[in-house]
């Protein structure tokens, strides 16, 4: 058979093209991938994201923001390890917030950490500039400068943050304090869902999937103040 004449088809602007197209062994194939995909996140996401490593330390921080049952944890790490001082990290609160009397969210956790009885003379609140981008970042940043015009900054720290932000956390203060400080991480629960099922809830998926797409960013497009 001739091949059909091009000027046939819409007087020569567009010609015929061979396209492949799965057969069902290979949409078998790719639907086999993605399920092992699927259940390979399911498995690894939630404790990949929530990264639990403390460290021998004097210093602990637990960033402001986090829930109360998060602070919480704080407080029991700080009284089951040797710490001296608990930092409590934060940048300013928005504008027209039910929350906005306490002006940062260093000095909102620094009031429930009160509240619920911790010592006063233990508790240094730390907080960070107004920002509209990489708050954690300059939060850590304003910490270490803290740190640095108050006797310098300490050879190891603990952090808590909050479930999937911890890895994020543990990266960015490691930016932020650089060579000068050993960083380590504590992942507080996140009791809004269950971490072993988080596939299953709404708050789960959104806390894994913006985790994970903010991780990604921080670690492959964000620049420390030491790097620029």
């Amino acid at each position: 058979m001739s091949p059909i004449p091009q000027e046939t088809f819409l007087f020569g602007l567009v010609q015929p093209r061979t396209c492949l197209l799965p057969t069902w062994r290979g949409w078998l194939s790719i639907l086999l991938v993605l399920a092992a995909l699927l259940l390979f996140a399911g498995a690894f996401a939630y404790p990949f994201l929530a990264l639990n490593q403390p460290i021998p330390s004097e210093i602990l921080v637990v960033e402001g923001w986090a829930p109360k049952s998060a602070l919480d944890e704080a407080v029991a790490e700080f009284h089951k390890g040797k710490y001296r001082t608990l930092f409590v990290t934060g940048g300013a609160i928005e504008e027209g917030s039910l929350l906005s009397e306490y002006k940062t969210y260093a000095e909102l956790g620094a009031v429930q950490l009160r509240r619920s009885g911790f010592p006063e003379d233990h508790l240094q609140v730390v907080p960070a500039p107004r920002v509209r981008r990489d708050r954690t970042y300059q939060s850590a940043l304003a910490l270490r400068e803290w740190m640095t015009a108050h006797g310098g900054t300490p050879s190891s720290l603990n952090v808590v943050s909050l479930g999937t932000h911890s890895r994020r956390t543990h990266l960015l203060f490691e930016m932020a304090f650089g060579h000068s400080s050993k960083i380590g991480i504590i992942a507080a629960i996140n009791h809004d869902f269950d971490p072993a099922h988080w596939w299953r809830y709404s708050q789960g998926v959104r806390s894994v999937t913006d985790e994970a797409v903010a991780y990604l960013y921080a670690r492959l497009c964000f620049h420390s103040a030491a790097d620029l």
